[in-house]
């Protein structure tokens, strides 16, 4: 056992002398436009890989795995005017996103005790 200990003891001594050596580190600039690139490019991907994006693409007859290769084939120029693009795009889908706000508010009116539109709501008066 006494050996045992030694080995033990001459392993951490070396691994204590280990640890004050410096490592090499090594780092580069990252402009503003890189940064910019990156997370317009990252947006683009998380609206292509939202459901309803990847069921219309089938809907065309796109592979969603191709569609993601082609983004990170894209330009810097290209991910750009693409995302500009998207966030031109109406939010809520058109008339879907007006009749569900128009739901929302009569039932809340509902649960208020201001109307009675919905049958299986319960006033709070």
């Amino acid at each position: 056992m006494h050996a045992f200990n030694r080995a033990v003891a001459r392993l951490l001594i070396l691994c204590t002398i280990g640890l004050g050596i410096p490592l090499p580190a090594s780092a580069g600039i990252v402009t503003t436009d890189q940064i910019h690139a990156s997370a317009e490019r990252d947006r683009v991907k998380d609206f292509m890989a939202r459901e309803d994006v990847r069921a219309q693409m089938q809907s065309f007859g796109a592979d969603a795995d191709a569609v993601r290769e082609r983004v990170d084939a894209l330009t810097d120029q290209e991910i750009s005017e693409l995302a500009g693009r998207i966030d031109q795009m109406p939010a809520g889908g058109g008339i879907v996103g007006v009749l569900f706000a128009v739901f929302i508010i009569l039932l809340v009116t509902d649960i208020l005790g201001l109307t009675k539109v919905f049958p299986f709501t319960r006033s709070v008066r």
